[in-house]
């Protein structure tokens, strides 16, 4: 089974906020991660003076016992260490945002959360990394796999690897 988690920051030091992230998100992995580039990736749906976000995406299979919705708290938990706080506006910088985007093929529609990632096939800056690194996963819920999807997204939006040690 699968993990798939989306990461991004645009405020303050968002490379090292990124790295650092992704280490954390170790603890929750049976094995070794799988993690995309770091991508620069212009704001979706943000207030007109967000900046730039670096985003990236990993995938893991889960440690015994791990559930969606112990992870969901988890990475609440985790933005939050990071400097996240409640925001007066949807959207708003933030300095870590962490999305649960699947989960094997494990399916939600709550008041908490839906998994999969309700928006995450539409936009760029999740379906990129995820290619990378996940390009033959079967998005659950279609038949298609998340390079086919990334094919099939049309927008203006902004994505650009960042060169290693960036």
């Amino acid at each position: 089974m699968l993990i798939l988690v989306g990461i991004g920051s645009n405020r303050g030091d968002s490379i090292a906020i990124v790295r650092h992230s992704i280490e954390r998100l170790n603890a929750f992995a049976d094995g070794p991660l799988r993690q995309s580039s770091l991508w620069r990736t212009s704001p979706v749906d943000c207030p007109p003076d967000a900046g730039d976000f670096v985003n990236a995406v990993v995938a893991f299979e889960p440690a015994d016992g791990l559930t969606p919705e112990t992870l969901l708290v988890a990475l609440k938990k985790l933005e939050r260490e990071f400097g996240r706080a409640p925001a007066p506006v949807r959207n708003a910088p933030r300095e870590l945002d962490l999305d649960l985007l699947v989960f094997g093929d494990e399916r939600r529609a709550t008041s908490e959360f839906r998994l999969p990632h309700p928006r995450a096939t539409d936009r760029r800056f999740v379906m990129a990394p995820a290619a990378e690194i996940a390009p033959q996963l079967r998005w659950p819920g279609t038949s298609a796999t998340v390079a086919e999807l990334l094919a099939k997204i049309d927008d203006a939006e902004h994505v650009e690897r960042l060169a290693v040690g960036a």
